[in-house]
């Protein structure tokens, strides 16, 4: 499933990759596109939409 999140404290590539990084910790497949200038992140994933905001919640880029 798709799901699209906006991550508002996104702020380079590096806060991409991190993010990228703390998704691919619940679903190693997961696909992600992390744009830090719309602060949104599409991620293709079996994983829930749960499990991915608290991950990345903890990697300290909470999302709605």
């Amino acid at each position: 499933m798709t799901i699209q999140l906006t991550v508002p404290n996104m702020a380079c590539s590096v806060c991409a990759g991190k993010i990228t990084n703390a998704v691919k910790t619940v679903d190693a497949e997961a696909i992600v596109q992390a744009d830090p200038q719309t602060k949104l992140v599409n991620v293709e994933s079996q994983a829930s939409e749960t499990a991915i905001k608290d991950a990345l919640a903890a990697a300290g880029y909470p999302a709605s």
